[in-house]
């Protein structure tokens, strides 16, 4: 049991450093300030959830989800 709790907080550590950086690699909410002058009217303001910034939300979303679940998983004293 003591191997697998040590593989879990392997997985956990690389999952803390990849969320990490991609909360970094994300753009600011000012950086969307150009709504105001009418910019989100542009090829990728509508195809936002396709973007590269798209991805980048949806691949925090599941490894915020993950984070949590491993945090739930380690703190259980089942190991």
């Amino acid at each position: 049991m003591e191997v697998l709790r040590i593989v879990i907080q392997i997985v956990f550590i690389i999952l803390c450093i990849a969320l990490t950086v991609l909360v970094l690699m994300q753009e600011g909410k000012s950086a969307g300030l150009g709504a105001i002058s009418g910019a989100a009217e542009t090829y990728w303001g509508k195809n936002k959830g396709r973007s590269m910034e798209g991805k980048l939300v949806k691949i925090t979303k599941y490894l915020a989800i993950g984070f949590m679940l491993l945090t739930v998983i380690l703190n259980l004293n089942v190991f």
